[in-house]
């Protein structure tokens, strides 16, 4: 992830938090110092531990972070993520946002790396969508990369994605990709969603860089596939889940798009333990 971005983010989202100030540190003084350690509840795959040491270092830079893990670390239940030692009211203002953004982050990797798994395929590759969290696109993107997955087109800026709408607005498939090739510079990839083989057939002709076929079983898709010339790649989406990915494994198509890694993911359990002067109390 880009350090600058994902400070001014974390800023904002502290801010939110904190507002003026955070009115229970009054219970601590600027000498008291405590440690804590995060651990993970449950079995899973960390990711966005970095955002531990960037925020920190935005509330208070005599807070010292490690890391005990790294990105991309199968981890067990109960296991220790991170160490913390610094003054205790800057420790306490920080926890909430830092916790709730590395639970979200590592249940989409560890969903995203299940989502492989699952699939099995050293051609097909697993992709996340635009269904993401307003604001959390870039840490809920990066988590899918920590995962194993790959992603999509990161907004509308950078591809174009010719829906059903849009096609419907141009009149047709083959208006619509040209009136976007006549308008956009040869670095913008363009792609065609399609929902019959009319469409298929219409849109191989129109020659785009990606072909998406939406909502079909797998058998409809393993015979498109075929119909796809190798220069377009293909795309599968539409409602396939963790559940559904095996039936897809030898359709030939070389992405399936997943919004449920972003869209439908609980968070992973993440608590952090703090002990000041022998005395313990867990906030979770």
């Amino acid at each position: 992830m880009n350090r600058l971005k994902v400070e001014e983010a974390l800023k904002h989202f502290l801010i939110e938090d904190i507002g003026d100030r955070d009115v229970s540190a009054v219970l601590f003084q600027d000498s008291d110092i405590g440690e804590a350690i995060v651990r993970i509840k449950e079995d899973g795959v960390v990711a966005g531990l970095q955002c531990f040491k960037w925020g920190y270092g935005l509330l208070d830079d005599a807070v010292e972070v490690e890391l005990l893990k790294v990105d991309g670390d199968h981890v067990k239940a109960g296991e220790a993520i991170v160490h913390l030692k610094g003054p205790v009211a800057s420790l306490l203002s920080g926890e909430r946002v830092l916790l709730n953004l590395v639970q979200r982050m590592s249940a989409i990797a560890t969903l995203t790396a299940k989502c492989v798994d699952e699939l099995g395929s050293s051609h097909t590759r697993i992709v996340d969508t635009r269904k993401t969290t307003p604001g959390l696109r870039m840490f809920e993107k990066y988590a899918v990369r920590v995962g194993g997955g790959f992603n999509h087109r990161i907004g509308l800026y950078d591809a174009v994605m010719l829906k059903d709408n849009h096609i419907a607005a141009a009149g047709s498939i083959t208006q619509a990709v040209e009136k976007v090739r006549a308008s956009l510079g040869h670095m913008v990839m363009i792609e065609v969603e399609v929902e019959t083989e009319g469409q298929l057939l219409e849109a191989i002709e129109a020659k785009p860089h990606v072909i998406m076929f939406d909502n079909q079983t797998p058998e409809t898709m393993t015979r498109w596939a075929k119909l796809v010339p190798s220069s377009i790649r293909t795309e599968a989406s539409g409602g396939i889940d963790l559940a559904k990915l095996a039936a897809y494994r030898h359709t030939g198509v070389d992405v399936i798009s997943i919004g449920a890694l972003t869209h439908s993911v609980s968070n992973i359990d993440i608590s952090m333990n703090l002990s000041v002067s022998s005395k313990e109390a867990i906030f979770a």
